[in-house]
């Protein structure tokens, strides 16, 4: 999932279908790029679970999996707790330091 969030382009393109449901054509015109690559950034999303598709008539609409986009918020905020426990505990160590220094 972070590998597929990575990209800037796949980024926004999660958050342009989470604000509304659009066809990989409608992406495709939003960006300087051609609809084949496009379709591939919707690929790798689709591979990580992030964005499925649907076919209605010729038109291919992309969503966003919501139970996706919670997992990687929750991920997130358990590294995000990981790090400021880390930090924490070198600004301890740092104050024990200048505290013997004394």
């Amino acid at each position: 999932m972070f590998q597929a969030l990575a990209d800037r382009t796949r980024r926004d393109i999660v958050r342009r279908v989470m604000v509304e449901e659009l066809s990989v054509s409608e992406l495709a015109a939003s960006y300087e790029m051609s609809f084949a690559g496009v379709q591939k950034h919707v690929a790798v999303l689709e591979r990580a679970g992030i964005v499925s598709k649907q076919r209605v008539g010729r038109a291919q609409i992309a969503h966003v999996e919501m139970a996706a986009i919670r997992t990687v918020r929750s991920l997130l905020g358990e590294l995000e707790d990981l790090w400021r426990a880390r930090v924490a505990r070198i600004d301890d160590l740092l104050a024990d330091e200048e505290a013997a220094e004394r």
